[in-house]
């Protein structure tokens, strides 16, 4: 699924704007059942980045995220910790081409 866009894409086109970035992020550990995916919703609203996340049948959680480089990068750091009842034990990130997503969804 990588560089399609995923569930939930508004894509309008590829953003040119210098400084938008877009990352896929798996995060591993016990992240589901405990409010990771509300979180980072709520978090991801603060910073003004747009994407998406959701549960994967293996246990992890999966996301994308895309906006100004700054936000983006505070925004996967979250997701090495995630909310307080969260273990994260691992996180892979890989860039992916902007899509011009603004809205965030929770899947």
């Amino acid at each position: 699924m990588a560089g399609q866009g995923g569930p939930g894409g508004t894509a309008g086109g590829a953003r040119a704007a210098a400084g938008v970035v877009r990352r896929h992020v798996w995060i591993s550990g016990r992240v589901q059942g405990v409010w990771f995916r509300e979180s980072c919703r709520r978090r991801a609203a603060e910073l003004g980045v747009g994407g998406w996340i959701r549960n994967r049948a293996d246990g992890r959680v999966e996301a994308v995220v895309e906006g100004d480089v700054a936000a983006v990068d505070a925004m996967v750091e979250f997701c090495r910790t995630g909310p307080p009842r969260a273990e994260v034990t691992g996180i892979e990130v890989v860039d992916e081409r902007p899509i011009g997503e603004t809205n965030f969804l929770v899947q």
